[in-house]
């Protein structure tokens, strides 16, 4: 099997909203305005009462209702429309998989993201909110392979519950590459930065590239720490 193989199947991807896709390329360039952020979230009329709803709520303690979507943007800032626009893009974008607890799942992604983010604020070599977004799709090559091959990816569960291999060994036996590189070749696919998409397929050994990526060493981290985390609440 190949990549491409999954990238075909085109009725099965991960449904992320074509203005969220864009707003992450814009949000991430630095020639970004918000007359051009607002005009693309103006498509979406979900993401435009979201940023509504939130500007005007006790978080802001404004002293007026605001109704115009170009100020609510301006007053949100550039960092919190970049992290709902992501959360809330892509934990829409599947909600009912097969094989795959989607509640869980996203909830995984939200805590990788959290624990990115606090990482990244911690040095200058890796953008927060970059490393937020990391967090939010560093499995989805997962997501990917469970939608468009769901007996594979039950099958590769089982591999992994029967023989106690890693998740790497199995996915390489059973499809010859692994979810982050298939992750990679959809977020290459969806045109997102190619920081990101390196991080994704990279954050499991990254100090094996060279150059080694900041941002793939820190959701390597952050996956660490998640895991360290279960694993004690699972022992309470």
């Amino acid at each position: 099997m190949e990549i491409k193989d999954l990238l075909n199947q085109t009725s099965k991807l991960p449904n992320v909203p074509e203005v969220v896709r864009e707003l992450i390329q814009a949000l991430n360039s630095e020639k970004s305005n918000y007359s051009d952020i607002s005009q693309k979230v103006s498509k979406d009329q979900t993401l435009t009462l979201k940023v509504l709803r939130l500007v005007n709520s006790a978080q802001f303690g404004l002293s007026r209702k605001v109704a115009s979507l170009d100020e609510a943007i301006v007053l949100l800032g550039m960092d919190k429309l970049k992290t709902l626009v992501i959360a809330s893009g892509f934990s829409g974008s599947a909600s009912n998989v097969e094989g795959l607890d989607t509640k869980a799942f996203w909830q995984d992604s939200f805590q990788v993201a959290t624990l990115a983010k606090w990482l990244a604020s911690r040095t200058e070599k890796v953008n927060s909110d970059n490393a937020f977004t990391a967090g939010i799709i560093y499995n989805i090559g997962r997501l990917l392979l469970h939608l468009a091959e769901p007996n594979r990816a039950k099958a590769i569960q089982s591999l992994i519950e029967e023989s106690k291999v890693s998740r790497t060994a199995a996915e390489m036996e059973r499809l010859g590459f692994t979810s982050q590189d298939a992750g990679k070749a959809l977020l290459n696919m969806w045109k997102f930065p190619e920081e990101l998409s390196n991080a994704v397929q990279q954050y499991k050994k990254p100090l094996s590239y060279n150059p080694a990526s900041p941002l793939s060493a820190t959701l390597n981290l952050a996956c660490y720490l998640n895991a360290a985390i279960k694993e004690e609440e699972t022992q309470m």
